[in-house]
Order: C-alpha cells, then structure tokens, then sequence
C-alpha cells in the first residue's frame, strides 16, 4: 500500500543563470509570470494554480518537480517517511506547506499542499465545426490569433534513468501512483519505460502524469503542459518556428500511447517542454498494459521520434 496518494503534478523545477532568457522562452512558449523574485521565476498557465514551472538562478540544472498532496495530513504521512525533510513552510511565492523527498536518481521531490490559488486566466475560443456537429460555428467565420500557444496546466515529468523500474517502483509504492503502460524491448521482462498517472479512484485522470524511460544517464527528458486546444498546438508550433531562437525536437504529431496531439521544444539550455491537447482519460477500472516498444513507442500520425529526442536527459 502505498504512502500516501498525491492528486497531480504541480509544478516543475529547474535552474538557470539567466531568468531573463528563461523568462523570454516560456513566455514564448505560452506561459504568464506569476512572480519573480532576484533568485528564481515563477510562471503560470490559465487554470487556477499560483505557478506550475519555477526556476531558480544559478548553473543550468534540473532540481526536480513537486506533486499535490490531496490534505495536510498526507504531508504529516510523507514527512514520516525515510529520509523525508518534515513538514516545510514554503518561502517562495504563493506559499503553502510542502515536504522534500529524494528519489532513487537523486532529484527532489516536493509533496505540497496550500499553495494559493489565483484568478483563471480567460480564453475565448471559436467552436469547431466537424462531420458531426457541422453547424457548431454556423454563420460565423473563425480566425485565430497569430501569437504564442496558451499554456492551461502542466500535465506530467519524464525522466531517463538507469535504474527505471526502481523508480517507478519508488514512485508508485511512494506516491500512489499507478501503471497505464509498460513499455518493453525484446523479451517481454525487459522492461524498458513505464507510463504511470494518479490513483484518483472513479475519477477520470489524465494517461499518465509519470513516464520513466530505461536511459544511461539520468536526467529529464522533458516537463509537458497542455494547451487550449489542437489548433493551439500548432499555433504555437509557428510561432516559435518563426522566431528562430530555439531548437525544436520532435513533433507535430499523434502519439499512440496516451494520445496527446505533440509538440516539442528546448529551452536556452537543452531542457525539453511539450506542448500538447487532447489526452486519453482513465481511472482506477481501467487497469494497466504490457506493450512492445515497436508499437508502443510510435505515433498514430507524425515522425517516429528522433534519438536526440528518445535519448534526451537533462542532469
């Protein structure tokens, strides 16, 4: 039985010696400051969460990411864990209480709890006619605005490590978190990547909000953030193409296992974030799946995914 059971990813950690730099690409990729202090920057999206990706300053790294604890009890269970930091009052913009954690690979891990909520950032958006509802947008025309995706959430962490199944062991027995898909190569033991989400019982959740790859090194792979919408995925697709300042690593295209219509780019420093809409949504009945990497590994439409991509960490 595990721990305790977190309720979501909530943010993402990363270090940078320049937040000016860093602050120009996540706003180009479609975040909003939330606060920035002369030490670390705090960016949000439009649901109504404080922040969702921080960065602190210094030599470029990645430090780790945090999970919603679901009450202040869960972080008085964690903070009874080995090794855990005891309960924390968060000294970092929009507050709360948290407890750090360090997983089999040596990054943080931030249980937290009480951060404060903000006013949700309004998006207006046409309807969509289809085949099947052809008159959704009757009479009217749609244009969209030319300019950045509009960053809604983080929706999951990747990581590459040599010692995968232990840290995904670490994470669901920890955690609470529960398996959708393993990935495996060859023999059907070699397990290679596990795709992971929350254990919200009835309630529907995203496919995953955990993926750990088998890698040589450890680091991150990439932090991924829905959109609006699939036009928003390729707005944001132009946008950032047109500027020319950032490498772009892999997409546009349909993943099979979790569904995610994909984009994906790099920050200054080789961090990876996606950009993506529309997800697979399972619960608790749902169950998990043994599947090959040939099959699980590819696209339902788009490229197969480059090596700079599969192999990809971050330290």
């Amino acid at each position: 039985m595990a721990v305790i059971k977190v309720r979501d990813l909530a943010y993402g950690r990363l270090r940078s010696p320049d937040l000016d730099a860093q602050e120009a690409f996540l706003s180009a990729f479609g975040m909003v400051r939330a606060a920035r202090t002369p030490t670390a920057l705090y960016m949000r999206g439009t649901d109504p969460v404080h922040h969702i990706h921080v960065t602190e300053k210094g030599d470029p790294g990645f430090i780790g990411f945090a999970w919603a604890a679901a009450s202040e009890d869960d972080l008085k269970a964690i903070a009874k864990f080995p090794g855990a930091s005891g309960i924390e009052t968060i000294d970092e913009p929009g507050g709360g209480k948290r407890v750090r954690l360090t997983e089999p690979n040596g990054y943080t891990i931030e249980i937290v709890h009480g951060i404060e909520t903000v006013q949700p950032i309004q998006v207006a958006r046409q309807a969509i006619n289809s085949a099947a509802a052809p008159l959704n947008r009757a009479g009217e025309v749609i244009r969209f605005p030319e300019g950045p995706s509009t960053v809604k959430r983080i929706g999951h962490a990747v990581l590459g490590s040599p010692k995968n199944q232990e840290t995904v062991r670490w994470f669901r027995e920890t955690l609470g978190l529960v398996g959708s898909d393993d990935v495996y190569a060859g023999e059907k033991e070699n397990i290679i990547g596990q795709f992971s989400r929350v254990d919200a019982g009835d309630e529907y959740v995203d496919h995953h909000a955990f993926f750990c790859m088998r890698n040589t090194r450890a680091g991150l792979n990439h932090f991924s953030f829905e959109v609006q919408d699939i036009d928003d995925v390729f707005m944001g697709h132009e946008y950032l193409n047109g500027l020319g300042k950032y490498e772009h690593m892999w997409g546009i295209g349909r993943h099979l296992l979790g569904s995610q219509v994909y984009d994906y780019w790099a920050d200054p420093w080789g961090r990876v974030h996606e950009h993506w809409a529309d997800t697979d949504r399972l619960n608790i009945h749902n169950g998990g799946n043994l599947v090959s990497a040939e099959e699980g590994l590819r696209s339902q439409w788009g490229t197969r995914p480059p090596e700079k991509f599969l192999g990809h960490v971050s330290p």
